[in-house]
């Protein structure tokens, strides 16, 4: 598992420098042919994360309630975000990934309901879980690609 600790927590950082060097304007922008933006998609992973490893896990997440539900699976970006939104999310980014390797070393997920994800992959443990993770962040960080090649005019 250390491997897939350290690959999310690497993930991150990427994500963290983009939305830190990213325009406001561009983060926000949908582009034509899109359905979501930038920082919906980093908004998203952290999210979805939360969603795959604690919920399922049957446990507390560990950000807001109101965070997941604004960015989870199905929904779509309103186009606007507060300075005091992006800095929380780009902390849960680092700490969200953290927080997972020390729960899993303190032996916090003892349950898991089992998961199929839309890919037709089913998550059996929170193991499957954290690695089917880095696989979901990977297609988020290459759509976040394709709309920075996009929004940069």
């Amino acid at each position: 598992m250390d491997k897939v600790f350290d690959t999310t927590l690497q993930h991150r950082k990427l994500l963290h420098k983009i939305l830190d060097n990213t325009p406001r304007e561009q983060l926000l922008e949908i582009p034509s042919g899109f359905r979501n933006n930038i920082w919906w998609n980093i908004a998203h992973v952290v999210a979805t994360q939360q969603l795959l490893v604690y919920k399922f896990s049957n446990l507390q997440m560990r950000v807001p309630d109101g965070l997941v539900e604004k960015f989870k699976k199905g929904t779509v970006p309103d186009g606007t975000a507060t300075d005091e939104e992006i800095k929380v999310v780009g902390d849960f980014l680092i700490s969200t990934a953290d927080w997972a390797k020390e729960d899993y070393e303190k032996r916090l997920f003892e349950d898991y309901n089992e998961y199929t994800a839309s890919v037709n992959v089913t998550l059996k443990n929170v193991e499957d879980a954290m690695t089917f993770n880095i696989f979901h962040e990977g297609i988020h960080l290459g759509t976040i690609l394709g709309l920075q090649k996009v929004v940069k005019k």
